[in-house]
């Protein structure tokens, strides 16, 4: 299964980029996570990096950043993760659609296991209501005027 959302936000991408991909900012717009850290010592996202997530679901999962080229995308792909998972991936996409405006687009995919395959249009729903109120949340960081993150 795959789906893909989008919001547009008044601020330019090079920092829409930079504080999604700040760990140290990630829980004050990720709302739906309760934890957010890098793996193995490292301290700032970049390919072969993992990171462990925990939605306030209380599901957690690794991933390891496959992708990531300032400003523009950043993927990831599922290296563990909750037993209901065959696969998972993401990617975030930064489009300035005029100066000092960001379309960003989150693009997922998942596989879940045998024998929870049935739950898909549940879980999609779930995860698209999820990353609809994700999206918001950041637009409601970063336009321009609604506060300074930084």
């Amino acid at each position: 299964m795959r789906f893909i959302e989008s919001i547009r936000i008044a601020c330019p991408r090079e920092r829409v980029f930079a504080y999604t991909q700040d760990y140290g900012q990630r829980l004050v717009w990720d709302t739906f996570l309760r934890e957010a850290v890098l793996r193995d010592g490292a301290t700032e996202a970049g390919p072969g990096v993992k990171a462990w997530c925990v939605s306030w679901h209380g599901l957690g999962m690794e991933t390891e950043y496959v992708s990531f080229l300032p400003p523009a995308v950043t993927a990831v792909r599922m290296t563990r993760g909750p037993r209901l998972f065959e696969s998972f991936a993401g990617s975030w996409s930064f489009d300035e659609e005029a100066p000092g405006v960001t379309r960003v687009t989150f693009t997922y995919a998942f596989t879940l296991r045998r024998p929870f395959g049935w739950l898909t249009p549940l879980m999609t729903w779930t995860l698209v209501r999820e990353v609809r109120g994700r999206l918001k949340d950041l637009k409601r960081r970063l336009d321009l005027g609604t506060s300074d993150p930084a």
